[in-house]
């Protein structure tokens, strides 16, 4: 019974906000209290969701720092050069843009760390998707999913729990699958390509000057392939373009009011600190440096980066309270989604669905599978490792999967490889509060996000699979 609620949960859960019926915070905090009370824990409510809030605090505050810090540095222009830099390699062109972003976020994350890999991401491509009138769910799916194949670094998360779990090496596990998840990575890539040549189709492209120039009297506007010439000379409104052109046009005109300012690249913002930039540059090295070090916890670092760059940058407290105000909105809903999936998990781990789940997953597995157990486990990553934590997954199933596994001569290395397999996915499951920092900064809904990213991270994470499988790995 356990069982069936769990996944019926998950299921309307899914629905709701994918059909925009309900928003993600509301669904994730009135969808596990009814379901509590469905499983007659409702007495227990509470519990549930002060243990869940009570483990996801840290990572509230890390996120609610986080913001703040990396938001004053756009403001006193720290990432400005990148932008500029990106869009001159770009040449405003929407393909190499999409690249650009697989590229940027598989480089930023590094560092480990997904809220940290969005935050500058997003960022710094941000305001380029806007100019250009992008999909910005493309721009959240590409980040998201190249940052699953480069969370599989031993620092990132998921490979030292498979380790703890099955007791085993981290560079056991991770060194040799290095050329599958390099197939991942290139697979990212490509798809990106795709999805760019794509958005150039419908957009065209213009140069850089075109896009930097603060358009007073007329507006530029994109053309698609089928407009006048090849696709790549900008119409204006009023003149002789064609009809394509004149469609485009009224796309745009129906999309400014959305339109954010250029801010990235606006060289006369009154927020620009050019005399304190490297100050700013040593102060974010030396953040994410302590991060990766892991000198201090990640939320003390956040709160100590960003008092001190309010305080340097914005002496005066007047200025620090008008940053901090223009900033409320991205705490307010990332920090208030992190805390409603508290709510959430909270709910699924108190009752024992999640073991529930789990256990059933393992009990539907042929006994036929059994010589196939690490390709049985790469597939379950996929659905597993999206509905439920990282914690849930390498600490409650695979143990289990691996036991059954090592009963048909299958190693514990190999399953803790194919255990990776999922990640792509993963960091767009709702359960992942990075997610929501993507989304809330990217200003994408989380339910059109999940429609566009689910089927392209699933073929990631089977591309990923397919090239371990081929290379002998799992």
């Amino acid at each position: 019974m356990l069982t069936i609620l769990g996944f019926a949960m998950i299921a309307t859960f899914l629905v709701l906000i994918m059909l925009k019926k309900m928003s993600p915070i509301a669904a994730l905090v009135l969808i596990p209290a009814l379901f509590c009370v469905f499983v007659g824990k409702g007495a227990k409510l509470g519990d549930y969701v002060i243990d869940g809030v009570t483990s996801l605090a840290p990572t509230a505050a890390m996120l609610m720092f986080a913001i703040v810090y990396f938001g004053v540095m756009i403001d006193v222009g720290l990432f400005d050069p990148i932008v500029r830099g990106i869009l001159k390699f770009c040449k405003a062109d929407p393909l190499r843009i999409v690249v650009g972003t697989a590229l940027l976020a598989a480089i930023v994350s590094l560092d480990g760390d997904g809220s940290t890999t969005f935050m500058i991401t997003v960022s710094a491509m941000y305001p380029l998707y806007k100019r250009l009138k992008m999909s910005l769910v493309v721009m959240t799916g590409v980040a998201a999913m190249a940052n699953g194949v480069m969370n599989t670094l031993p620092w990132g998360g998921p490979t030292a729990r498979a380790a703890t779990a099955l007791k085993l090496d981290a560079s056991d596990i991770f060194v040799p699958m290095i050329p599958a998840l390099a197939v991942g990575l290139l697979f990212v890539i490509a798809l990106s390509y795709v999805l760019g040549r794509r958005e150039r189709a419908r957009l065209g492209t213009l140069t850089l000057d075109e896009v930097l120039v603060e358009e007073k009297e007329t507006e530029t506007v994109l053309v698609g392939a089928g407009g006048a010439g090849d696709g790549k000379t900008p119409v204006r409104k009023g003149g002789s373009g064609s009809g394509s052109g004149t469609d485009a046009a009224a796309a745009a005109a129906q999309d400014d009011d959305e339109d954010d300012d250029f801010q990235g690249l606006d060289p006369h913002r009154a927020t620009l600190r050019p005399k304190l930039y490297w100050f700013n540059a040593l102060l974010t090295v030396t953040l994410l440096t302590s991060m990766i070090m892991e000198w201090l916890p990640i939320p003390v670092l956040f709160l100590l980066g960003a008092a001190l760059a309010l305080s340097v940058n914005f002496p005066h407290i007047p200025d620090q309270r008008a940053r901090l105000a223009a900033h409320a909105d991205n705490v307010l809903n990332v920090s208030g989604m992190v805390f409603a999936a508290a709510v959430f998990t909270g709910v699924l781990q108190g009752t024992g669905m999640v073991d529930h789940m789990a256990r059933w997953m393992v009990d539907v597995i042929p006994a036929g599978m059994g010589p196939h157990m690490a390709l049985v486990t790469g597939v379950l990553s996929l659905p597993l490792t999206y509905f439920m934590s990282n914690d849930g997954f390498y600490f409650g199933v695979l143990p289990v999967l691996a036991e059954a596994g090592a009963a048909h001569g299958v190693s514990p290395l190999e399953m803790a490889r194919a255990s990776l397999v999922g990640q792509p996915l993963h960091m767009s499951s709702p359960l992942v509060p990075a997610v929501y920092v993507l989304v809330g900064m990217a200003k994408v809904e989380f339910g059109d996000h999940t429609r566009f990213v689910v089927k392209w991270a699933a073929l990631t994470c089977l591309a990923i699979l397919g090239a371990g499988i081929l290379f002998g790995i799992i």
